[in-house]
């Protein structure tokens, strides 16, 4: 029987009744915000124990003020703020306030070395940093000493930097109190500072996830980060004045997309953690109405959740066990357009109310209405789970280039094999061998000074995205993965490394997987374990270790791999299952360019550095002797060696 015919397009229909005009800018909004809302909460810090409060007066006065000190330094039109820290008030003032003096910011993720905050320097030619504290100075500092060139670097915590000598170094209180003078002292200064800015305007400088190379480096517009919001809004992903949490990194697109453009046009409260640790105990002091974050916030909240399980009570375990395969089961059901029985309903109630709803308050997801996942694809239990507590769980599917806006479920029709339908405001196709591609005025107007890769990517107005999929009959969009990651076996079987991943890590003991087996009899994986997780059920079966290396070579959690990876296979294709694996001595880590800072997997990285433990998968042998260069913290190069075991799986 042939295969049914898919329809190659989809528009997401008009916006109705958009909630800003399209011609509007971020600081715009802001200053509309002030005007309209000046007493209320715009944003929350916890700091040393107490929340601190700023409203939206204080907002757009803290960003004017930056911006009129930023420019007395001589900062100006077409400059460059590289900008490094956690999420923090005097971060995002200071990124909106580069972009009102006629610049921009380019955001570095936090853990970055200084070869990668160097790479960023050199693409937008950085004269300008803000940093956050004594950490992020002394990496600008290192990089300055290898490449020169910048000028003065911006720092919000003075601790440990009294003593410094290092020229151009400026406290942040200081361009602070420059800014404010100035808007006190020059008439109109202020209102020519909230109107310069247009919406063709950069804004923020940042990168594509560079999974597959090295990133590029792009320059976002006001009206593409504002279309996509909008856009978002239209299709319900959020509402107006919704509470959220700020805490993923201020390089990743997510965090510009929807703390700094959404949380401004939708008047959204921010409120921004202690430390990256105390998000959940944060999250549940005031609880967000509005959550995203990428799988891995997922998956180590869905491993927290477990490894408490195990520590409580037989009785605990058991009833957590049943209610949320119930609930699962559910979930499933409804996904699969069946009506679950009014006796499983019925349990599901009671599960919730014992077992579930606590977990949520846990979590600090009790009020939350809306919630999603994107960046990439989250494995469907683990989608599953969310869904299971209760939550209004969906994913959305958009990048970089796309001002994170692409497609994203429905309330009402959610399907856990596909991300959705396309955001009002944006067009989706497939190209014949089925290249997902996007129109909109969300998509990007091309990568910074890199006339190849924007004709490349931008072609006939359509954003390419290099991602593969088809659309069901209705328009539901399924992403299959990266073209280059859709793959056969040698018998000719297709498959996604990235599906058998998923399905692995909703297991708490993977912390990360590689599948691999193109173009070869069978698959086989390297894998990461979760050294929380594994250790944790070591300890509580006596079993010693002295470091993770030492933890994953062990027999016990060799036999511990093999059940999680067994418990999968039953659940795919004969040809597709995993026949051997091995416990690398390590996690896979950014700083050893295996990740991306975003924590995806660089593939080609992967295949090439781990070649001889592949050729033993492969080979037929039972251990194999590895020996690596690794990256430390603090940038400095060393070698690992390990004699890693091969195991079968039966």
């Amino acid at each position: 029987m042939p295969e049914p015919i898919r329809p190659d397009f989809f528009h997401g229909g008009e916006i109705i009744d958009p909630p800003f005009p399209e011609a509007a800018t971020i600081i715009g909004l802001l200053a509309r915000n002030a005007a309209q809302w000046p007493d209320k909460v715009a944003m929350r810090e916890k700091d040393l124990g107490i929340w601190h409060e700023y409203t939206w007066l204080d907002y757009l006065t803290e960003t004017l003020a930056f911006a009129a000190g930023i420019e007395s330094l001589g900062f100006g039109a077409g400059d460059a703020m590289l900008t490094l820290g956690d999420p923090r008030p005097q971060i995002y003032f200071g990124m909106l306030g580069a972009g009102v003096a006629g610049g921009f910011p380019a955001p570095v993720f936090p853990d970055a070395t200084p070869r990668e905050i160097a790479y960023v320097f050199k693409e937008c030619g950085a004269r300008f940093a803000l940093a956050e504290d004594q950490e992020q100075v002394d990496k600008l500092l290192d990089m300055r000493e290898e490449t020169g060139g910048l000028e003065t670097v911006i720092f919000k915590d003075p601790r440990g930097l009294s003593m410094y000598e290092a020229t151009g170094l400026v406290d942040y209180r200081e361009v602070r109190a420059a800014g404010l003078r100035r808007l006190e002292e020059e008439a109109g200064l202020r209102q020519a500072l909230i109107d310069g800015p247009s919406c063709d305007d950069p804004v923020v400088f940042l990168h594509s996830s560079g999974t597959t190379g090295l990133p590029k480096g792009m320059l976002m517009r006001h009206r593409q980060l504002l279309s996509g919001a909008r856009s978002a809004y239209a299709a319900g992903t959020f509402k107006m004045h919704e509470e959220t949490m700020a805490y993923v990194p201020i390089a990743w697109i997510g965090d510009f997309a929807f703390t700094v453009t959404a949380g401004i046009s939708m008047c959204f409260t921010v409120n921004i953690p202690e430390r990256q640790e105390t998000l959940l105990p944060n999250m549940r002091e005031i609880p967000p109405t509005y959550f995203g974050g990428p799988p891995r916030v997922w998956e180590n909240m869905l491993t927290t959740i477990q490894v408490r399980m195990e520590e409580s009570t037989a009785l605990k375990r058991w009833l957590y066990n049943y209610f949320i395969s119930l609930a699962m089961d559910v979930q499933r059901a409804r996904g699969q357009g069946r009506s679950p029985s009014a006796w499983h309903r019925l349990l599901n109630t009671l599960g919730d109310l014992m077992i579930l709803g606590p977990i949520k308050d846990h979590l600090g997801l009790s009020n939350a209405q809306r919630v999603f996942t994107g960046g990439e694809a989250v494995g469907e239990n683990v989608f599953l789970f969310f869904r299971a507590l209760g939550i209004n769980f969906k994913q959305l599917y958009g990048l970089s280039e796309s001002s994170a806006a692409g497609a994203i479920m429905e309330d009402d029709d959610i399907r856990y094999h596909t991300v959705g339908k396309p955001l009002p405001g944006v067009a989706i196709k497939l190209t014949e061998d089925g290249e997902i591609c996007i129109r909109g005025d969300n998509v990007f107007v091309g990568y910074y000074d890199n006339p190849e890769a924007t004709a490349k990517a931008i072609r006939d107005g359509w954003l390419y995205t290099g991602d593969a999929g088809y659309f069901e009959e209705d328009g539901h969009l399924v992403v299959l993965g990266r073209i280059g990651e859709v793959v056969y076996t040698a018998a000719g079987e297709r498959y996604v490394p990235n599906f058998i991943e998923n399905q692995l890590k909703f297991d708490p003991f993977f912390k990360d997987a590689a599948v691999l087996g193109s173009g070869r009899d069978f698959l086989t994986a390297m894998v990461c374990i979760d050294l929380d997780a594994v250790g944790h059920w070591a300890e509580v079966r006596g079993i010693p270790y002295t470091s993770y290396a030492d933890l994953s070579q062990k027999q016990e959690v060799h036999g511990l791999i093999q059940a999680g990876i067994s418990r999968i296979n039953g659940l795919l294709p004969p040809g597709l299952r995993i026949r051997r694996f091995v416990n690398l001595h390590k996690e896979f880590d950014p700083d050893d360019g295996e990740l991306t800072r975003t924590r995806k997997l660089r593939r080609n990285v992967i295949e090439e550095r781990y070649q001889p433990v592949i050729d033993a998968l492969y080979g037929g042998a039972t251990f194999v002797d590895f020996e690596a260069q690794i990256t430390y913290e603090a940038g400095d190069m060393g070698i690992i060696r390990r004699t890693l075991s091969i195991q079968e799986v039966d």
